[in-house]
């Protein structure tokens, strides 16, 4: 059994936007503690044999220039690596180019923060039909992913795989989250029936129940 509205409670949210030289990028944040140090939180993340262990397999070249490719998902070029502090990346998948920003930053008691910001151009559309929570929701995913990695050893994969998403838990799992994202959106500006709505149509694409 996951602790779904433990975990969801764990990380943190921020909706926001970014100018870049082609214009203005929405933002999505993503960030938990986790019960271990820098050092070892940055191997989970950046070694080509723990990734697969809590997100996706993965294969190509992991270092600074180097291309990379998440099995069934994105993959993209390594554009920057301080270790054991940052990483950024291009994030390739669907025709669209966005990127990802990876910050790891120590905490009390010898613990370790994970903060990722996914950075795109999303059509005015599409954000205003799905709001945040059309990546949020898979990234917080993705910490759950990592949380039960670190806390067991385990491969996450085999406890909240594909399937997992559309198990009774997955589904609460995915509300939750979508629910917490739609909070994220309003304290970013968004008017409260607009992030509502958003907030429906993304919790409705995830859980199955879209008309």
């Amino acid at each position: 059994m996951i602790e779904v509205t433990g975990q969801i409670n764990a990380v943190r949210r921020k909706v926001g936007e970014r100018v870049l030289e082609a214009g203005t990028a929405r933002t999505a944040t993503v960030s938990q503690v986790y019960d271990t140090d820098v050092e070892d939180l940055w191997d989970a993340v950046t070694n080509p044999e723990r990734i697969p262990r809590w997100f996706l397999p993965i294969s190509g070249d992991l270092r600074l220039g180097g291309r990379y490719q998440l099995e069934g998902n994105a993959g993209g070029t390594i554009e920057t690596c301080d270790p054991p502090k940052s990483y950024s990346a291009t994030w390739e998948y669907g025709g669209q180019t966005s990127w990802i920003e990876v910050r790891l930053t120590p905490e009390p008691d010898g613990r370790a923060r994970f903060e990722l910001e996914h950075i795109a151009h999303v059509d005015d559309d599409m954000w205003d039909q799905f709001g945040p929570g059309a990546v949020g929701i898979g990234w917080d995913m993705g910490l759950l992913g990592l949380a039960l990695h670190l806390a067991t050893g385990k491969n996450a994969p085999e406890e909240v795989g594909p399937d997992w998403a559309t198990t009774d838990e997955g589904k609460e799992f995915s509300r939750q989250s979508g629910e917490a994202w739609r909070e994220a959106h309003v304290a970013s500006g968004a008017d409260e029936a607009t992030a509502r709505a958003c907030a429906d149509r993304t919790i409705a694409a995830y859980t199955g129940e879209a008309e």
